[in-house]
This record gives C-alpha cells, sequence and structure tokens, in this order.
C-alpha cells in the first residue's frame, strides 16, 4: 500500500511516522527547513513514556517525485488546500482515495448526502468549486482527526495526546477501501474505526471549534478559563445551539448535550486553540472552515446564526487588521 501524507506538519509527520514503522510505503510533501531535515536524516517522532523514534521518509515539495499512490492524507489548513488541487495531481490515478483530515465542514459535505441539498457546493470552503472539479468528491474518505502534536523542530514530532482517526464514506457505507486504510492504520498503533456517520463525529467537533476558536482568539483565554467565565460560556453556548439547529436540519444527531460538551472543553485545560496560536504566529486563519461554513449552512437552511454572526464577524476583523484573513 502506498500512502503520502499531503502536508506533513504535526498530524500529518505523526501519521507518518507511525505509518513508516509497518509495512506501508509511506512518502510525504512537505517543505521548507522541515523538509530538509527529514530529506537528510528521516523522521523523529517523540511519544510520552518512549524513546524517540526515527523513521527514514521519502520527502519531497514536488509530488511529481512522488507519483500515483493508493491512499493520499491531506493534513493542511482547510484555506490551503484550494492552492494546492493543481500540484497534488500527480498524485492522484483512478483508484486514488484521498482522506480529507481537514477541520470544519468539509467541501464534499453534501456529496452522497441525499435529500433536497445533495451535491449542494460551498463557497466558504471550495472558492471556485477548486476542489469538487479538481478531486472530485467520490475519491473522498472523511476523517475526523483527535489527535494533538506539535512540530518541536524540523523534522521532529511530538506526540501530544489521542491517536484516534475517525474514517467514514460520504454515503455511510463500510467500503473496502475503508476497511484496508483502518487495517493499516491499526498496524501502525492508531485507532481508526469506521463510521456509519461520519457526519456526525465532524459536528462533534465542529462545535467546540467553531466556538472556542474564534472565543479564545479574540480574549486570548484558554479553554479553561473561557468555559468557566459566565459571559464566554453564554456566547459559546449560544454558537453551539445555532450550529445545532443547523446540523439537525441536515440530519445529524448529537450524543451530547451542548453543556457536556462546554464541560469538556473546560477538561481540557489551560489549552490555547489553533486560532489563537495562529494570530500569535501571524499565520493565516482557518476562520472560513469553522466559522464561515457554518454561516453559510445556515443561509442555505433559512436558520437563523445570530451569535454566530457576531463572533464571526469580530474574529475576520481582527484577522484582517492583523494581516491574517
Amino acid at each position: 500500500m502506498k500512502v503520502c501524507i499531503f502536508g506533513a506538519g504535526a498530524i500529518g509527520g505523526y501519521v507518518a511516522a507511525k505509518l513508516a514503522q509497518t509495512d506501508t510505503e509511506v512518502s510525504v510533501v512537505a517543505r521548507g527547513p522541515h523538509l530538509a531535515a527529514m530529506q537528510e536524516k528521516g523522521l523523529t517522532l517523540l511519544e510520552e513514556g518512549q524513546d524517540p523514534v526515527s523513521v527514514p521518509i521519502r520527502a519531497s515539495d514536488n509530488a511529481a517525485d512522488l507519483g500515483p499512490q493508493d491512499y493520499v492524507f491531506i493534513t493542511l489548513k482547510a484555506h490551503s488546500v484550494p492552492a494546492v488541487v493543481d500540484s497534488m495531481q500527480p498524485l492522484i490515478a483512478d483508484e486514488t482515495t484521498l482522506v480529507s483530515g481537514v477541520n470544519g465542514v468539509p467541501w464534499w459535505y453534501f456529496h452522497k448526502l441525499g435529500g433536497p441539498y445533495e451535491g449542494t457546493r460551498l463557497a466558504s470552503v471550495d472558492p471556485g468549486n477548486m476542489q469538487w472539479d479538481g478531486f472530485g468528491p467520490d475519491r473522498v474518505l472523511g476523517c475526523v482527526v483527535y489527535p494533538a502534536a506539535e512540530v518541536t523542530a524540523p523534522g521532529s514530532i511530538k506526540h501530544i495526546e489521542g491517536n484516534r482517526f475517525s474514517l467514514g464514506e460520504p454515503d455511510g457505507s463500510k467500503s473496502d477501501r475503508a476497511a484496508k486504510l483502518s487495517a493499516a492504520l491499526s498496524a501502525a498503533g492508531l485507532r481508526a474505526p469506521v463510521r456509519p456517520r461520519i457526519r456526525d463525529e465532524i459536528w462533534l467537533k465542529l462545535w467546540g471549534n467553531l466556538s472556542f476558536n474564534p472565543i479564545s482568539a479574540l480574549t486570548h483565554s484558554t479553554l479553561d478559563v473561557l468555559c468557566a467565565d459566565e459571559g464566554t460560556r453564554s456566547v459559546a453556548r449560544g454558537m453551539m445551539l445555532e450550529a445545532q439547529e443547523v446540523a439537525e436540519i441536515l440530519g445529524v444527531k448529537f450524543p451530547i448535550d451542548v453543556e457536556k460538551r462546554l464541560d469538556g472543553g473546560a477538561a481540557v485545560g489551560a489549552h490555547k486553540t489553533s486560532m489563537w496560536q495562529d494570530l500569535e504566529l501571524r499565520r493565516p486563519m482557518e476562520i472560513d472552515a469553522l466559522v464561515t461554513s457554518v454561516q453559510e449552512l445556515g443561509q442555505l437552511t433559512g436558520i437563523s446564526t445570530p451569535t454566530i454572526d457576531t463572533v464571526a464577524s469580530l474574529i475576520k476583523l481582527r484577522a484582517r487588521v492583523a494581516g491574517l484573513y
């Protein structure tokens, strides 16, 4: 099995390092000092309680060097993907599966969903239909990413917590391609359940990202603080309830209620969200996939989202002022 990780940062590097310790043929597309380090000395993974493991890895900044793959993991920020659709084409053959490990509402959301919105395309996450037309939704296997990791130095990944990558076909079927990838990830020591309702898991994760990320970036508050403060907890609750109404119109079932989701955020502790980190590090902020997409779905379904709209306006202006949106 040939697997390429496109965007081998923290999460992509973690997957690559784990798979490279099995008989899977792994390659990565990366850039800059991180790429140079992997080409020179391989990829190093540090997991708690274990000695660092270094594995040789085939790495390039040019997909044409790596050739067609069985699976391509896309582990970039959502806003970065449309711009690389063309450069990814050398990795894609007739039977290649694209594993969409990207946060937020995915561009393929309405593919094989059925119902009145079947085939709807989302401008907020796929401007100009770049991914829909350039990849094709039939190639996609959904993936909800749960681990946390960080790049501690070029070529070095530190795993922080979690090892689950939930997989799911857009139509909910138990496909051979999902089963084979699940087996390969499991052989690498990762949890990779195949879910019949992958969109439910997408929304459960999005529930927190939609609210916690922009609120934390605006207030510079960690999860424990913003979930304990009466005011910011109320804002997050309002955003979540609006999102829940939108999602349930689309057939999503939430396994827990809003208060449990908020308590779960608080239990994470003094964690800086990725959006706050991006603001501090002056990296483009992942606003559209996490927030604007839910606004677009609200407009599509006729559900009012006033709290989401307010927070979206604030975080977009904050990002524009910083030159990051």
